[in-house]
């Protein structure tokens, strides 16, 4: 179903998950890149672009955790690092894929809004990509409900405007709350159809796959399942993913997403993956008995 409609999507977990203030809110930011016990360790801004190099591919795929940024940014850093030394000064599409975490609207859906406010500025939905990817494929949907109190894909966005050039992207955000392999490989195929036609064949994409990893299980045992889990990951093996994640019971929210980037990642010649950095809430909080696996991956 097309989405229709011209409102613009205000933040959700602002002043929750990250400071609602435009300084407060940089500054965790330059916090999370300069950390140097979990995060990069680099000046922020001043390092942020200082290697960038012009990548072959066109398509560039990453996993990022969602927490609040207190617990989860240094890791996110990493990703977005990397994004910023690949794409900062270019322009591209941002395709955000995020699990719904309260079971609200369609099982695999669009916002049907023209833009997403966040503390930093307004970041522009591009809504004739939108409709194509509505095309793609049957099982997206455009509605607002699964989108209006969801944090795991709004975190992302003050990231990505503090890591690229301003305007440089616009973004399509889809919630999964329908994260079985099926979804995942319709959904893969739908992106990647789009992506590969006519009008997008110069255009280069980014593909953000939000997820945390296993949720509050002690620290080793967090460890274990996670490594796993990130193995199957780092072979671009989606079935073997799936297969990990059900027999280990790996309570990874954003599992859909991740599959799906895997599958993206491999339609556009990704052969490997990159685990750039994993790390808990215990890592930062101090307390190991029941943590959050981070993880930030580059799929190559």
């Amino acid at each position: 179903m097309k989405p229709s409609g011209s409102g613009i999507r205000l933040p959700a977990v602002a002043g929750y998950f990250y400071p609602a203030s435009k300084g407060e809110l940089l500054q965790s930011i330059k916090d999370a890149f300069q950390n140097t016990e979990i995060g990069p360790g680099i000046t922020f801004p001043d390092e942020l672009k200082a290697e960038n190099k012009e990548s072959k591919s066109r398509v560039h795929c990453f996993v990022v955790p969602h927490a609040g940024y207190e617990y989860s940014g240094a890791v996110a850093a990493h990703s977005f690092l990397k994004i910023s030394r690949l794409l900062g000064d270019a322009k591209f599409e941002a395709i955000i894929l995020g699990p719904n975490h309260y079971g609200l609207g369609s099982g695999v859906a669009l916002s049907p809004d023209s833009s997403w406010l966040t503390p930093l500025g307004e970041v522009k939905v591009d809504q004739s990509l939108r409709d194509e990817l509505a095309d793609s494929t049957d099982i997206l949907d455009s509605d607002s409900s699964a989108h209006a109190r969801e944090h795991s894909i709004e975190v992302q966005l003050p990231f990505l405007i503090a890591s690229c050039r301003p305007h440089s992207f616009s973004f399509v955000p889809i919630s999964m709350m329908m994260q079985d392999n099926e979804t995942s490989k319709d959904l893969a195929e739908g992106i990647c159809n789009v992506i590969n036609s006519p009008s997008h064949e110069k255009e280069r994409f980014l593909i953000l796959a939000s997820s945390d990893l296993t949720h509050y299980e002690p620290q080793p045992r967090a460890n274990q399942k996670d490594q796993k889990l990130l193995g199957k990951v780092s072979e671009l093996d989606a079935t073997g993913f799936y297969s990990v994640l059900e027999r280990d019971n790996v309570t990874a929210c954003g599992y859909g997403p991740i599959a799906t980037a895997i599958r993206v990642s491999k339609k556009f010649g990704g052969e490997k993956s990159e685990l750039l950095k994993y790390a808990t809430s215990g890592d930062t909080t101090g307390d190991m008995s029941a943590v959050v696996g981070y993880s930030a991956v580059q799929l190559l």
